[in-house]
């Protein structure tokens, strides 16, 4: 299976407008005893339902939830998500795994029905490599917006999941509870600004960029 054959689809889901993603390869063999190929996704926000439409309809078949951070909108969906697959796995960076089921932790406490999500089934940790779809993906601890955050590189399609890390022009909030400024900064300068320019970025909310882009016009940098 080629490295470049990972396919990654893109949905903004809800009134927050969080970017989250369905990993697959369109050429991929079924899995074994099933006409479903393997999915993978990253971060379910509010409201995800066409993103469970674009699994169902391409005849997926999600092998586990990889989040970038535990913040109610990029884990809003994960009982919906359940709710089709009650099995599927979900992964966080162990300083987040409380996150998930406190409502102080995931920021929904504000929210007329706070969010306690499915506790995670597993984590993931700085310097990890995970073989999604047959590609290899590197997992960068980037906390500063969260204390768990994660960055999910792809090296060989020059591609980085950054969460809510670095933003187009922009960089995470550092003001809730349980952010760091300096921590923030510290992930972005050794995380990610070490990555190739070319590294196209997916960030949680708005338009992709490249390192190259923000290390030269990010006003935040």
């Amino acid at each position: 299976m080629a490295n470049d054959s990972l396919h990654i689809q893109t949905f903004v889901l809800g009134e927050w407008q969080t970017n989250c993603f369905v990993l697959h390869n369109p050429a991929g063999e079924p899995l074994p005893g099933s006409d479903l190929k393997p999915c993978w996704i990253i971060d379910a926000g509010f409201e995800p339902y066409k993103m469970i439409d674009y699994i169902k309809r391409n005849k997926l078949l999600p092998q586990a939830v990889l989040l970038t951070h535990a913040h109610l909108d990029h884990i809003a969906g994960l009982i919906d998500v359940r709710r089709y697959w009650p099995d599927l796995a979900i992964f966080i960076h162990p300083a987040e795994t409380a996150f998930l089921t406190d409502p102080m932790l995931n920021l929904s406490a504000f929210l007329p029905e706070p969010m306690v999500m499915p506790e995670a089934t597993g984590t993931i940790e700085h310097g990890q490599t995970l073989s999604i779809a047959g590609c290899s993906c590197v997992l960068r601890h980037t906390p500063g917006h969260s204390p768990g955050g994660i960055t999910f590189y792809f090296p060989t399609l020059k591609t980085a999941i950054v969460g809510d890390t670095l933003f187009q022009n922009s960089v995470g909030r550092f003001d809730f509870p349980t952010s760091d400024e300096a921590t923030l900064f510290n992930s972005i300068r050794q995380q990610l600004l070490t990555l190739p320019d070319e590294t196209r970025v997916l960030p949680g909310h708005g338009p992709a960029t490249t390192i190259g882009h923000e290390r030269e016009t990010n006003p935040y940098l």
